[in-house]
């Protein structure tokens, strides 16, 4: 879910910045006055960094547990409100606020989930053991389960 949240916040913050915020009129000495749009990346840069952050913690999500995932979590909720602060008080049309918003409150999720629940989410890889702790298992249970697990046939005799 996570991950999910966080992929959609990035995709949503990444979309904002390249949405027209706002339209100017600019005069040149000499010319007719051209219209020139800004985007969400000119008027509020702050968006891209944002949704590459969001994007690069979905990695660090699935290799991370522990009491690191929860420090991962404080960031990714510190990302969404920098996102929200920057949708809120930047200048720009309704909809690409909107959809700045709507990430930064995905983030904000994904993060309040990952202080929360961080802990006990599975990690990539968390049920690897290196050959010497698979050796040292006092479990036979265990061991037969290790086995199914690798594809070894328990039951045969060796």
């Amino acid at each position: 879910m996570v991950v999910l949240l966080l992929l959609l916040g990035a995709l949503a913050l990444w979309a904002a910045s390249g949405l027209t915020w706002a339209t100017e009129a600019v005069q040149r000495p000499g010319a007719a006055a051209t219209t020139v749009e800004r985007s969400g990346a000119d008027v509020a840069p702050q968006l891209v960094p944002l949704a590459v952050l969001c994007a690069a913690a979905v990695a660090a999500v699935v290799a991370l547990s522990g009491w690191v995932r929860r420090v991962l979590g404080a960031v990714v909720l510190a990302a969404g409100l920098g996102a929200g602060w920057v949708a809120a008080t930047t200048g720009g049309t309704p909809l690409p606020k909107a959809v700045a918003l709507l990430g930064a409150v995905l983030v904000l999720a994904a993060g309040v989930l990952l202080l929360l629940r961080g802990q006990t989410m599975p990690r990539l890889g968390g049920s690897y053991q290196t050959p010497a702790a698979a050796k040292r298992s006092a479990n036979p249970d265990k061991d037969l389960w290790h086995a199914l697990e690798r594809g070894d046939d328990p039951t045969e005799r060796s």
